[in-house]
């Protein structure tokens, strides 16, 4: 058991759109992402996905809406549901999702990324 400091993970990369996993529970990853522009449309077919807001502010797209979240919200977006995240700065995201979640879903291109443990 190691507590696990945010900021100090954060300041460990750079790059957008590369989660990066800091915390195991339950087959749950608890992951970190940096993002700035839009990403791919998508959906997980069996996954929930909880999007939190560490530093920042972003929103997610859905095809009959759009919701934004500012630092110290977050939004479970339930599988089967096709989303988009977007932000127009930097955002620091902290998601939690199953260990076997892919990025992208049921997309695979150039935002498709295998998470690293830091």
């Amino acid at each position: 058991m190691e507590k696990v400091n945010l900021t100090q993970k954060f300041d460990l990369f750079s790059e957008y759109f590369s989660p990066k996993i800091v915390g195991e529970l339950n087959n749950q990853a608890v992951k970190l992402v940096k993002f700035r522009g839009p990403f791919v449309w998508h959906h997980h077919e069996t996954e929930d996905e909880l999007f939190l807001v560490i530093k920042g502010e972003m929103s997610i797209e859905f095809r009959e809406k759009t919701i934004f979240l500012q630092e110290g919200e977050f939004l479970v977006v339930p599988h089967g549901i096709e989303h988009r995240p977007n932000a127009t700065e930097e955002v620091h995201v902290l998601v939690f999702e199953p260990l076997s979640t892919v990025n992208t879903g049921n997309k695979q291109n150039n935002f498709t990324v295998r998470c690293e443990r830091i």
